[in-house]
């Protein structure tokens, strides 16, 4: 099998079975959800969505949360990983947008990665969701994933198998493929226990013919 025809399995696969694969971080404008997407670093995204209601009742926009201390803002999140680290993120990132950009999250990538906490797989998913950007953010789930399946070959860090995965899939079909790989990391293709039973790529996943050779 070619890696073209790999990439196009598994399009015409999850063009059926998940054809509205979106993010499951809740949010309501681009501040909530760069904000979200902050603390779902090394942390679920149902953690987070059980933690920004709160948050974001006290603290609406950038302008708002410009104001708080650390300390304050600690409060609202100290039930998810590295609260601290965050905390101080978000401090900082609010001030800087107030300061920098007037208040609103800066669409181009590169304003958006100078931002405090803010890195390549941040901005490539803030990008993807709200503008539709054709990027595909790598966080553990799609490095993982994409390597079983052998949508990346000997792609030893996120940008390798970022520019891998933007090679091979349609460029317009990007940010959907982004939420293909990740959901199905998150609830099929697991790094413990994958439910290759119940998967439906079985047929072209290296990592289950590489296991289940007779």
């Amino acid at each position: 099998m070619t890696t073209k025809q790999r990439y196009d399995y598994v399009v015409e696969y999850f063009s059926k079975t998940m054809p509205t694969a979106e993010s499951e971080l809740n949010f309501r404008n681009p501040f909530e959800l760069l904000v979200a997407v902050v603390l779902s670093a090394q942390c679920t995204d149902k953690r987070v969505n059980l933690t920004t209601p709160a948050l974001f009742e006290r603290y609406p926009d950038a302008t708002a949360m410009a104001e708080a201390s650390e300390a304050e803002i600690y409060e609202y999140i100290k039930s998810i990983s590295y609260p601290n680290n965050k905390a101080k993120h978000l401090a900082t990132l609010a001030r800087q947008i107030v300061e920098r950009f007037g208040g609103e999250v800066p669409s181009d990538p590169d304003d958006l990665q100078s931002l405090q906490g803010v890195g390549r797989k941040t901005a490539n998913v803030v990008g993807a969701v709200l503008w539709g950007r054709e990027v595909m953010p790598v966080d553990t789930h799609v490095f993982r994933v994409a390597a079983r399946i052998g949508l990346s070959r000997n792609a030893k860090t996120p940008l390798a198998t970022e520019r891998q995965l933007e090679k091979g899939f349609p460029k317009e079909l990007l940010p959907l493929a982004h939420h293909w790989l990740i959901l199905h990391g998150r609830y099929t293709c697991m790094a413990r226990k994958p439910k290759c039973e119940k998967c439906g790529l079985t047929a072209i996943c290296k990592h289950y013919i590489t296991n289940n050779k007779q």
